[in-house]
């Protein structure tokens, strides 16, 4: 079977960005590939994190994969930091990255700001471990969002280079998975800005953990227009667009019929209806979810197990690339 690695950074509580544009479809590619579900907290300690809140957090991504949907019995969970040969085959990876590639990583940019810089040098070479990660499992498709294709490039071209420069197809380039209608959910609050953790307002997004009225205020509350029926233009109606691939990605419904459903009326009832549907969507993940973070210590044997079943693959792949890179193992 194809093999897919994917992951989330544990930071903050994951929100309807997470799980439309991530978790949602990984859940359906339980049954056609080997899977892989990473929480990746060695990315999240890029920028300055409280440990308790770190660790507390890791936790939660766990209970938040499982109350989505993944199931352990099928997919492999377990969090990055656990597993050496990540960090160990990063490094490896950045002896033959040229400086020119990270160069090009427009989201350094936008993370950096005009504080480029005081960052740390893992902001500057994540895409290293990014690419580390998904080729330390051999992995054949990694499901990306539209703002992540750049980086499974340059994991495409670390992965070429190893290659060349030891004449053997070690690695395989892994294909890039982008699926359904809301691979990028926006903002709640400007429709041309994705939906983040990070972001000030807390209205800005709908958190797995809020409650049914916190959702049903929020998406009362989300930034529309003044035109009349709901309609699809990403450049005119960014606002109208975003709300619009959200109502299709939890509803399963055609966009077209949405449209026509709402062409005479205004953003009120689309909205009520569609806080509706979400109500009804998140509250049995959230319930779920509530359920196990109350369970540390089944949490924690979820984590372990999967680092066990991961740590297998991991320890095995790096001695072969070890032994390929003539790298003495004794």
């Amino acid at each position: 079977m194809k093999q897919v690695l994917s992951g989330v950074q544990p930071t903050g509580n994951l929100h309807l960005g997470n799980y439309l544009g991530a978790i949602k479809n990984w859940v359906k590619m339980q049954d056609e590939y080997n899977c892989l579900f990473c929480i990746v907290d060695l990315h999240a300690i890029t920028v300055p994190q409280d440990p308790k809140e770190l660790t507390n957090n890791t936790r939660n991504t766990a209970a938040a994969y499982i109350a989505c949907g993944i199931d352990t019995k099928k997919s492999i969970i377990f969090h990055q930091s656990a597993i050496a040969e990540h960090s160990e085959l990063g490094w490896l990876l950045s002896t033959m990255t040229p400086l020119g590639w990270l160069n090009r990583m427009t989201q350094f940019k936008e993370k950096a700001g005009k504080n480029k810089d005081k960052s740390c040098l893992g902001l500057y070479s994540y895409p290293v471990l990014m690419a580390a990660d998904i080729l330390l499992y051999k992995a054949t498709h990694v499901p990306v969002g539209e703002d992540q294709k750049q980086h499974l490039e340059l994991t495409r071209d670390i992965a070429g280079a190893f290659n060349r420069q030891y004449d053997k197809e070690y690695f395989t380039l892994p294909e890039p998975m982008i699926m359904g209608n809301a691979t990028r959910v926006m903002s709640l609050r400007d429709g041309t800005k994705k939906m983040s953790k990070s972001e000030e307002s807390d209205n800005s997004r709908i958190n797995l953990t809020d409650d049914d009225d916190t959702i049903v205020r929020k998406i009362k509350k989300a930034k529309s227009d003044m035109e009349a029926g709901v309609t699809y233009d990403l450049e005119k109606r960014p606002e109208a667009s975003n709300l619009l691939n959200i109502y299709v990605a939890i509803s399963g419904e055609k966009r077209k019929d949405i449209e026509t459903r709402y062409q005479d009326s205004g953003f009120a009832k689309f909205k009520a209806d569609l806080a509706e549907l979400m109500v009804e969507h998140i509250r049995p993940i959230r319930s779920e979810m509530q359920k196990l973070q109350s369970d540390k210590a089944y949490l924690d044997e979820i984590l372990k197990e999967g680092v066990l079943k991961a740590g297998d693959i991991a320890s095995k792949n790096m001695l072969e690339i070890k032994k390929i890179m003539g790298l003495l193992s004794i």
